[in-house]
């Protein structure tokens, strides 16, 4: 992940968007690259890594896009086949896409390792599983770290297992994230963006689960470097992530709003930009409104500040009026900086 600092980097989820499908997961890879994407995002599990096949209480869902379903049942359906996922990484690299995927045990980590990822991602819900944070960040390679409902110290807490482990600040990314299904605008809190590199010192983006493009543009404007989105080819395609995932249409809308806000973010910068400075001429600056002579008295009857930018700047009016004029001057020409010798 080279990123310059006004390139982002945006990565399409896939999750469940596949459907069940391989040719769905494969023509998202390609739809992911045409819409703009930098990189091809999946999840790496299994139903019975993440939980276990119980229909009590305590794994019910009871509310949301997901009620109803336990949560055995939910992964059962969202999962993406681990025999499918050297075929996605292929297509990725034959569609000059980056792959990468979300680990959620150590098999996992060691399955994805297998494959010759270039990085890992951490999901919310995982960011207390300091245990899985640090055999993760053991593999040595970069590390994406989504914040969804940490604590400062849950999230210092994952920070340092990965520094503990031997990763460089450099090596991490932290997602400030909502993990709302959708997430509403109001419960972003996107100011947390640099509150939280300020605090960590590693770059900083956004795993968006909104809808349109309005929390991307203001998290690149604030900051961020980093853009996850879910994607799917479309939401008539039901699964359980449809509802809230960015059609491609949508997504590249998206890749070019945040390309644009970070063009416009810039860098901090005073004066004139090249394409400013032909327009200096229009500003206002002190001139002669009437024929004046040598000798004669500047008063405010023979000199005003008026457009154009030709002459001596409006902060010396008051140290002129007064003063004897050093030369001729015909009205409408510039009064000159030799004015300024008294």
């Amino acid at each position: 992940m080279n990123i310059n600092q006004n390139d982002i980097y945006t990565i399409a989820e896939m999750s469940a968007n596949h459907a069940g499908k391989l040719e769905n997961a494969l023509a998202i890879v390609h739809a992911a690259k045409k819409a703009g994407a930098n990189c091809l995002k999946i999840q790496t599990y299994t139903a019975d890594s993440m939980t276990i096949d119980c229909d009590n209480k305590y794994f019910k869902i009871n509310s949301g896009l997901w009620n109803g379903y336990n949560l055995y049942q939910l992964y059962q359906e969202a999962e993406t086949p681990w025999e499918w996922q050297s075929v996605i990484k292929a297509e990725c690299e034959k569609a000059g896409i980056d792959f990468l995927s979300t680990p959620f045990d150590f098999e996992a980590v060691d399955f994805l390792d297998s494959l010759g990822v270039f990085a890992y991602k951490i999901a919310s819900f995982e960011l207390v599983d300091i245990p899985l944070i640090k055999y993760t960040a053991k593999k040595g390679k970069p590390m994406i770290v989504s914040t969804g409902m940490g604590s400062l110290d849950e999230i210092e807490d994952a920070v340092n297992a990965m520094l503990d482990e031997g990763l460089t600040k450099e090596q991490i990314t932290l997602l400030v994230c909502t993990s709302e299904y959708p997430a509403l605008s109001t419960d972003m809190n996107l100011l947390t963006i640099a509150d939280m590199h300020k605090r960590f010192g590693v770059r900083i983006g956004l795993s968006d689960h909104s809808i349109g493009i309005l929390a991307p543009v203001t998290a690149v404007a604030l900051g961020a470097s980093v853009i996850e989105k879910h994607f799917c080819l479309s939401r008539s395609i039901k699964n359980p992530d449809s509802d809230f995932s960015s059609e491609p249409a949508e997504f590249a809308e998206m890749v070019k709003a945040v390309q644009d806000a970070a063009a416009a973010r810039g860098q901090v910068f005073y004066g004139a930009t090249e394409r400013e400075k032909s327009n200096i001429v229009f500003r206002r600056s002190i001139f002669a409104i009437k024929d004046i002579k040598a000798s004669d008295i500047f008063t405010q009857d023979n000199i005003r500040v008026i457009r154009p930018g030709h002459g001596l700047k409006p902060k010396y009016l008051s140290s002129l009026i007064g003063n004897q004029s050093m030369k001729d001057y015909l009205r409408g020409e510039p009064i000159s900086a030799s004015e300024l010798q008294f």
